[in-house]
């Protein structure tokens, strides 16, 4: 029992020690825009409580592995705190019902975290017709 005391001890001295000499970090911020593509009936239009239904995702630079997940705020404002490095800004993946439903569109936004600092990201959102309806913008 004695020996597992003292290892686990060290084992928080280590740690303790490795989150010091880590950089401080930094912070993305950003506002998320949704842009309908279509006749907007007044029910269509985006309502500032529907910025929760299109959460963010941060993925790691290669696009693999999720970081963090965001939602915006009723202004459709987001801010999250990041370890130095550069990832991707990316909308989280809708079910296949939800993706029948309406086309979602975003580009993935690619950016570097600096510790102390701020970056902003932007994100537009467009939402168009599902697939068999008509639109000015259909493919």
């Amino acid at each position: 029992m004695p020996n597992s005391v003292a290892a686990a001890g060290i084992f928080l001295m280590l740690a303790c020690a490795a989150s010091i000499k880590a950089a401080p970090q930094g912070f993305m911020e950003g506002h998320l825009k949704i842009v309908v593509i279509r006749a907007v009936e007044p029910d269509n239009i985006p309502l500032p409580e529907n910025y929760a239904e299109y959460p963010l995702i941060i993925l790691t630079q290669e696009g693999k592995r999720e970081i963090a997940r965001l939602t915006a705020d009723k202004s459709g404002n987001y801010r999250v705190a990041l370890p130095p490095g550069a990832y991707i800004l990316a909308v989280q993946e809708r079910s296949g019902e939800e993706r029948a439903a309406e086309r979602i569109h975003a580009t993935p936004q690619p950016f570097t975290v600096v510790s102390n600092q701020t970056v902003r990201v932007d994100m537009t959102i467009f939402i168009g017709p599902a697939k068999g309806q008509a639109s000015a913008y259909s493919d």
